[in-house]
């Protein structure tokens, strides 16, 4: 029988919530959190050595923060950041410094963590974790390179280029280029991934070597070509991981985006095609499945499944890859996954490392790869598992808003305010602002649903508008907020509703009096019988949190489930046709609704979404912004009209 595309991936994806919600219909807890919790149990402050040991800066604790990240974002439970941030702060001083760090060794691992320090960065803005981070970049513009201007994998390893180096190095490289406005940076990145991918793709196989020594004058190496002479797994799981991670710090319109997806679709048909047929499993090494000794990898799987799922849900990847992740995350939880007491999660099969060159001497040759030993609750492992399981608990969500775009204005709220260098930033309802301000976590529920978040920087227009589902506007400035503000005008209000009017689905956000410009505001919100009204409800007192609490019943058109929510300060709505309320506090409407030809406007009182109120660092447990904000992006993207 010849089964539709469509249907194929949509009982693929029902599968995917059946097995990913096993779990939970068992009163228990995600994977991803039950392995987290495990890890911050098992590894206090993220120390996982011997206190006779010296701690210092290392990869493997980027790699397992990495997933802590993930986790903390899907689930906004302090305790998660909170362990990240005493994991980075034992290394960081006051000023900015890294003492445990040795630039000198030109480490391409010693950058990785560097990833944490954006994000603490962001999250707190405290300008040690950026003085701190910038110390990595710097180790980057002098770290030495291969003649053809690759970067050593070490200063001990010249001319030498390892697939490791790429998720050490690009994720770091990319992200602090975005954060703090290097663009040259990026033509750099695309050419470091070209290089592997030129010089260590075997093409028989498509698979990358592990290694390519330039020079070829390393005993591991080739003669003819300089690489090393096997596939290694989780060297090719680095690469993957690197281009999925990547990918998204580029510019719409550098061509260098387009050259990393075609590289990540030719890997992931490599790895695809290695993928175990009986078990689902990927192996130590990658294209000898059966031969002796060879045997299933654990962290080399889940940076498979990670890197598949997550192209598939951000579009890098065709949806078919989706089948490889969900085969291959049942086979990790059945091979690697061992529980314990209570809720206690271990991961097991995971290579201790892996490398080429050194003392002893590694000659990356079959025997040496097979040689290496697994462990249990590897760091590795276990960050890599983190990563895949939040994707995997995310899958079946991410077909809601695939294809879609979602504008956020920096218009009509153009705040700016300067960076830790001193440069201005856009902040204050930013898809790109971590702070307290910011919209980072909102749009991080938008792209779990699968959808692209983006920033329109000038006014709205049916054109500029035309490429995007949904378009939300915050709290416009008040002249006491921006004194550069824009206003919204007639032809604004005009052009926002012919947009509407063809399809697209609007979200006004407004707010206070004194911190929103209803006057102008309403220009656009009245055209669908929506007025904000200028008074001040729901207004809170220091930390009485009580006096912003709002209740959401169950069984309602945007939240099936009951929640807590919390506004402050904020105005209410007047609703007339063909305009409707959708939630309310005795009198006052708080959240509204209207359909206006095709499309669909959302307003609510409150910019209540932002990342004060949702990370779950400030509000009192019994408060669920997270959660209700989850209910309202699935309402608001089942608002786009969908294509036959």
């Amino acid at each position: 029988m010849k089964i539709g595309c469509g249907l194929v991936v949509t009982v693929l994806l029902g599968l995917i919530s059946v097995a990913t919600s096993t779990a939970a219909r068992a009163g228990e807890r995600p994977w991803s959190e039950r392995a987290a919790n495990s890890t911050i149990e098992r590894w206090p402050d993220g120390r996982f050595t011997s206190p006779a040991e010296r701690w210092v800066w290392n990869y493997e604790l980027g790699t397992l923060l990495e997933g802590m990240d993930e986790v903390w974002l899907n689930t906004a439970d302090p305790r998660y950041y909170d362990y990240i941030k005493s994991s980075v702060d034992q290394f960081v001083t006051p000023d900015g410094s890294i003492p445990s760090l040795k630039v000198e060794e030109n480490q391409l691992d010693n950058i990785l963590l560097g990833r944490q320090l954006l994000l603490l960065y962001g999250v707190t803005q405290d300008k040690r974790y950026a003085t701190a981070a910038t110390l990595l970049y710097q180790q980057l513009m002098h770290q030495p390179r291969t003649p053809s201007g690759g970067f050593w994998h070490k200063q001990r390893y010249p001319n030498q280029m390892w697939l490791d180096g790429l998720y050490m190095a690009e994720p770091f490289y990319a992200e602090y280029a975005s954060i703090f406005h290097h663009p040259e940076a990026f033509s750099d990145i695309t050419h470091q991934f070209g290089l592997l991918h030129e010089h260590a793709r075997d093409a028989k196989t498509g698979l990358l070597y592990h290694g390519w020594d330039e020079s070829k004058a390393e005993r591991w190496a080739n003669r003819q070509t300089g690489t090393s002479s096997q596939f290694w797994a989780r060297g090719m799981g680095w690469a993957m991981m690197a281009l999925a991670d990547t990918i998204g710090y580029y510019p719409d319109e550098d061509a260098g985006r387009t050259k990393l997806i075609v590289q990540f679709r030719r890997d992931a048909a490599a790895v695809a095609h290695y993928q175990d047929g009986a078990t689902g499993i990927w192996f130590q090494v990658l294209d000898k499945a059966g031969a002796e000794g060879n045997y299933p990898e654990a962290s080399a799987s889940c940076m498979f499944v990670y890197a598949l799922a997550k192209g598939v849900r951000l579009g890098y990847l065709p949806r078919s890859y989706l089948v490889n992740a969900e085969r291959g995350y049942q086979a990790i939880l059945s091979h690697f996954i061992e529980t314990g007491p209570g809720d206690s999660v271990s991961l097991t099969g995971t290579v201790k490392a892996g490398g080429l060159g050194g003392d002893p001497y590694r000659d990356g040759s079959y025997a040496y790869y097979i040689g290496e030993k697994t462990v249990t609750n590897d760091p590795k492992g276990v960050g890599a598992f983190l990563l895949a399981s939040v994707e995997m608990e995310n899958a079946s969500n991410a077909r809601l808003g695939r294809d879609d775009t979602v504008l956020v204005d920096a218009w009509f709220n153009s705040q700016q305010r300067p960076d830790a260098f001193g440069r201005p930033v856009y902040f204050h309802y930013k898809w790109n602002d971590r702070s307290n301000d910011g919209y980072s976590l909102l749009g991080n529920i938008f792209n779990n649903f699968g959808a692209q978040t983006k920033t329109l920087y000038t006014a709205p227009e049916v054109s500029t508008l035309s490429h995007a589902q949904v378009y939300i506007i915050a709290s416009p400035d008040t002249t006491a907020k921006n004194p550069d503000r824009h206003l919204v005008q007639p032809e604004d209000a005009a052009q926002i509703a012919d947009w509407v009017k063809a399809g697209g689905v609007l979200m006004m956000l407004a707010n206070d009096p004194a911190n929103t410009d209803l006057e102008h505001f309403n220009q656009i919100a009245e055209r669908f019988g929506i007025h904000f009204n200028n008074v001040l409800a729901k207004h809170v007192l220091g930390n009485s949190y009580e006096m912003g609490k709002i209740a959401a019943p169950a069984g309602g058109e945007v939240f099936h489930d009951s929640h807590t929510l919390f506004m402050k300060d904020v105005c209410t709505i007047a609703a007339s046709s063909p305009a409707r309320p959708l939630l309310r506090e005795g009198d006052d409407i708080l959240m509204a609704t209207a359909r206006y030809g095709k499309g669909t406007v959302f307003a609510t009182v409150d910019p209540w979404l932002y990342n004060e109120y949702t990370d779950g660092r400030k509000l009192p447990a019994e408060y669920d912004n997270d959660a209700a904000g989850k209910e309202l992006v699935r309402w608001i993207l089942a608002q786009v009209p969908r294509r036959k």
